[in-house]
């Protein structure tokens, strides 16, 4: 069959770039994997595959690919850092991401595919309650970077990153048809050889006439980078002000604290609190140090709360199957308590039925032997009454036998 996709390439700052690769028809395709068309980044080819219903699992999976590896020099290698989202497209924050830290990929050792073969349990994929098919289309974005700035993708980063809005630096895409892929495949790792080329992207400037939200958020992403690199000289009362934003935050719960949206004011403390000059203060060096190594995993906790935040959403969601279950519980073990005291009074009605049985068979073997022992007595009667009878016969011929003589 065809799959009809469309893919568009957008530079996120001067680190990052995104491909959005919106896919219709998603649930009539009937291959095992099929590919994007291929996309170039510091003149290497690469392609992103998908197999809509999981490599021997119950789980959407996907990979980036190096799409020429079957021609890739003796020696090649590559480092990227990447992420996927398939986009929840009713509610972007509830998209689900993956992120890979800096991978090697090389020629020799055959290591051209990473990815994350269970990325989507498919029965949520398909779940129309939820928004990751919409009129059968489905909305995957990649996000890659050959630099090694750590932690440079993550959860928040994806979900504030507004795919429907075009900005002045995107590159666009002709629409790509995805051939038939008859390709039979088990493992990625068997792929060696890469599917038919697709044509590579375009650069199309854009100038709008007003900027859109992409151009907002893009400004102030490439103005953080920029700052947080700069030397700036934070005074004694801001970083008071710091401190006690940092007090205040750590008083509340890691998931109160994400919900109420603080975040960024926090991180902005945390950098004011490590880079104030402690030399005048009491802070002393390991302590400065203790606040740069808690800025770092600051991003970390909040990702790992705003997973929790889905994951509290979803388990709410199966609140009334949870009520379900415990009343059926609940009515199982009334009904096994009904069932316990019927077998019991079964059980006792069952002994007291042996019992009378075992009582009739013994009286009435009683009185069958009685009736046996009576019988044998009119046997022995019977035949003492004949006896008599004839000897009585006799005496009576006799005596009349002599009555003429006498």
């Amino acid at each position: 069959m065809e799959v009809n996709g469309k893919f568009r390439c957008m530079d996120i700052n001067e680190k990052l770039r995104k491909f959005t690769w919106r896919i219709e028809n998603f649930s009539t395709i009937k291959d095992q994997m099929f590919c994007s068309q291929d996309f170039i980044v510091d003149g290497n080819k690469w392609r992103i595959h998908i197999y809509p219903k999981g490599i021997n699992v119950d789980y959407l999976s996907i990979f980036l690919c190096v799409a020429n590896s079957a021609t890739l020099p003796s020696g090649w290698t590559a480092y990227a850092q990447f992420g996927f989202a398939v986009m929840d497209q009713i509610d972007r924050r509830a998209s689900v991401t993956q992120a890979v830290a800096t991978r090697e990929f090389s020629a020799n050792g055959g290591n051209w595919l990473f990815g994350f073969p269970r990325f989507l349990l498919l029965n949520e994929l398909h779940d129309p309650e939820r928004g990751y098919l919409v009129n059968d289309a489905c909305l995957v974005e990649a996000y890659f970077s050959t630099d090694k700035t750590k932690a440079l993708i993550s959860h928040e980063l994806i979900v504030e990153t507004d795919s429907d809005k075009l900005k002045t630096a995107e590159t666009t895409c002709d629409k790509a048809v995805i051939d038939n892929q008859k390709t039979a495949v088990i493992k990625p790792e068997e792929l060696t050889t890469p599917p038919p080329t697709q044509p590579s992207c375009r650069t199309v400037a854009i100038e709008p006439e007003e900027p859109t939200e992409e151009d907002i958020k893009t400004f102030f992403t490439s103005l953080e980078s920029e700052r947080s690199s700069s030397d700036t000289v934070f005074s004694k009362e801001e970083a008071k002000e710091a401190l006690a934003k940092v007090d205040e935050a750590l008083n509340t719960t890691p998931l109160n604290f994400y919900d109420s949206g603080k975040y960024f004011s926090l991180q902005q403390a945390f950098k004011i609190l490590a880079s104030f000059d402690c030399s005048s203060t009491t802070l002393t060096t390991k302590q400065k140090n203790e606040l740069l190594a808690m800025e770092e995993s600051l991003k970390e906790l909040a990702d790992r709360t705003a997973k929790a935040v889905r994951d509290k959403s979803r388990l709410t969601e199966k609140e009334s199957i949870k009520l379900t279950i415990t009343r059926n519980l609940d009515h199982n073990l009334v009904r096994y308590k009904e069932v316990e005291s019927e077998v019991k009074w079964v059980e006792q009605k069952h002994a007291a039925l042996l019992a009378e049985r075992r009582g009739i068979f013994r009286s009435s073997k009683k009185m069958k032997m009685e009736l046996e022992a009576l019988g044998k007595e009119w046997t022995e009667y019977e035949a003492n009454a004949k006896a008599a009878e004839a000897e009585w016969r006799r005496m009576k011929d006799f005596i009349s036998s002599i009555k003429g003589r006498i």
